[in-house]
């Protein structure tokens, strides 16, 4: 409501003052085609992030150095902080990578924002930018009008550099104009008075207009013509860098606890950098005066001093904020606690952020799968065999396992699996199909997706499986017939051991070991169904069992192999070949 109500407020302060000032009209209409190209921009570079930036900044991440480059290269090239900044927040989620590393790749960001004041200053108000907005805004339509995706890409970002461009250009008229009517620089303020007051209308100007390079395009613009003062410009920058954190903060209130981490920590990281910027203002000024000798820049070309200026005190910030990264972290990890009281029946790794892209949401989905598996189907089935867990962990043998078993754990395994497996197994589908539906995947993902789904359906008939086995190994631990519980011994030692191996095979550095096991016991198991149980037919023959047993011993006997087959599938899809899943660019 009180967003709804600041919107309609401005449009009516805007409508205002356009009729009361036209001459406001071109400055205006400026800001809105730079704003539009940066919308197409980053909408044209969100084509690419399926694939190369999304590589990189995935596998960027493994050192900080290599994290604040990779996100200071990628904010420089696609010319969008926030683009950066949802990618980071979707990999956090999907656990691809760590919130230190999502860290670096923010304050790296920071860094890479610099460029559009490089891009403006050093090119954007040098040259006729009209002549070459409108050779990029043509092609850039007639390649948006293609089929082919990448063709699309290319054209919105063609496209956004002709509108931004263009609206410099416009920016640029504008303030020509303006000032034969208002000197803005009559309401120049000198000393920390003049720094507070315009760091706070930079950071008002940048919560309106929701970029912070669309109002360093504004101040450098404003500057070229002008129309303000050098001193007070260096406050806007500083705080158009503080305001672009409103933005995120705003935009997290309704996201995850990672998003709100990252929102948070990207508020800290450019207050305190604000801050510092603020108090030393005039010896960084200096110092920008000093390198401007040594770069061979005018010391009338404001613009270009002001674009050093911005880089060397969000570089100054990075550099102070790096010793405590890891404090930061942890900071952070215990004020934005996950929520406790999520059971297995929700998603612990399924969420909006992580659907944002191909990579991240089939690292949610492998994710939750794995945890639906340790966290439920282990345990149901284990159960079902009144078998503890622990004990198939263990390195005892399996024969002294089944001996000491003995107790019925009068496990409700249809219980279990409505509270523990069906509404996160119907997420986990639901997710997976949405996955299909909103992304551009290619042929890898798509297998990926596929074979997540069937892993998933395995498992939930694993349980029904193992739902109909435990009424009879009930039943037969209440009966006198050592005949009977010896072959559902058997059962139970031939799953105890799948289980066990599944677990090492899970667990353990020798993984090629435990799969070509695993694969020896799925053979056994196929060729079992196909046989008939020389053992039971034994029995019958000698009258050990009635033909109402048989009959369950039978039924039971094709039901544990395929439960073997059903696990080893569940297994292979999901652990085997480490991370062929989750390698699905």
């Amino acid at each position: 409501m009180i967003r709804k109500s600041f919107f309609f407020g401005l449009l009516i302060a805007l409508g205002v003052l356009l009729y009361l000032n036209p001459n406001f009209k071109t400055v205006s209409a400026g800001v809105a085609i730079l704003l539009f190209g940066m919308i197409m921009l980053e909408e044209g570079f969100k084509v690419f992030t399926k694939g190369p930036l999304q590589n990189i900044l995935k596998k960027a991440t493994n050192k900080l150095y290599k994290s604040i480059m990779a996100g200071a290269f990628v904010t420089a090239l696609i010319q969008s902080s926030s683009l950066v900044s949802v990618i980071t927040i979707s990999f956090i989620s999907a656990g691809l990578i760590t919130l230190a590393e999502g860290l670096g790749l923010i304050f790296g960001a920071n860094i890479g924002t610099t460029a559009t004041a490089w891009l403006v200053a050093g090119f954007g108000l040098k040259i006729k930018i009209s002549a070459l907005a409108m050779p990029m805004l043509v092609f850039g339509i007639i390649f948006s009008f293609q089929k082919k995706v990448t063709f699309k890409g290319i054209g919105n970002v063609l496209a956004g550099l002709g509108f931004f461009f263009l609206g410099i250009h416009y920016m640029k008229e504008g303030f020509d104009v303006f000032k034969e009517y208002i000197d803005l620089t009559e309401y120049a303020v000198s000393g920390f008075l003049g720094v507070l007051i315009y760091t706070g209308l930079g950071i008002i100007i940048t919560t309106i207009l929701q970029s912070s390079s669309a109002t360093l395009a504004l101040i450098l613009t404003a500057l070229a013509a002008g129309q303000i003062e050098y001193e007070n410009a260096l406050a806007l920058a500083i705080g158009a860098n503080i305001g672009t954190t409103i933005t995120a903060i705003l935009g997290a209130l309704n996201s995850n606890s990672a998003g709100k981490r990252l929102a948070v920590a990207h508020f800290i990281f450019n207050g305190i950098t604000g801050l510092v910027a603020m108090a030393l203002i005039f010896p960084l000024a200096k110092l920008v005066n000093n390198l401007s000798e040594i770069l061979n820049i005018a010391s009338e070309n404001y613009t270009l001093k002001l674009a050093v200026f911005h880089t060397i005190f969000n570089v100054l910030g990075v550099v102070l904020m790096i010793p405590f990264i890891k404090r930061l972290e942890r900071f952070l990890m215990r004020f934005f606690k996950e929520t406790t009281d999520k059971d297995v029946d929700e998603p612990k790794y399924l969420n909006e952020a992580a659907l944002k892209f191909p990579g991240s949401a089939i690292s949610a989905l492998v994710k939750e799968s794995k945890y639906l598996y340790k966290n439920s189907v282990f345990e149901i089935v284990a159960h079902a065999l009144n078998i503890h867990r622990e004990d198939i962990k263990s390195g005892e043998k399996l024969k002294t396992i089944i001996k000491k078993s003995k107790t019925d754990f009068k496990t409700d395994i249809e219980d279990l699996y409505y509270t523990k497996v069906k509404t996160i197994y119907g997420e986990i589908i639901k997710y997976a199909s949405t996955a299909q539906g909103s992304l551009n995947l290619n042929n890898k993902q798509i297998k990926a997706i596929m074979a997540i789904k069937i892993a998933n359906r395995k498992m939930v008939e694993i349980i029904k499986d193992a739902r109909e086995l435990n009424k009879n190994i009930t039943l037969v631990l209440n009966m006198d017939n050592k005949y009977l519980q010896k072959e559902y011994d058997s059962y139970r030692k031939k799953l105890t051991e799948v289980l066990r191996v599944i677990y090492l095979f899970r667990t353990e550095n020798e993984a090629e070991k435990y799969e070509i096991k695993l694969k020896e016991l799925k053979k056994e198991a196929k060729a079992s169904v196909r046989k008939s149980n020389k053992s039971i037919d034994k029995l019958i023959r000698k009258n050990l069992i009635t033909a109402e047993m048989a009959s369950s011993l039978f039924n039971d006997y094709t039901n544990v192999n395929d439960m073997v087959k059903k696990l080893i599938d569940v297994a292979e899809l999901l652990y085997g070949k480490k991370d062929t899943l989750l390698d699905n660019e």
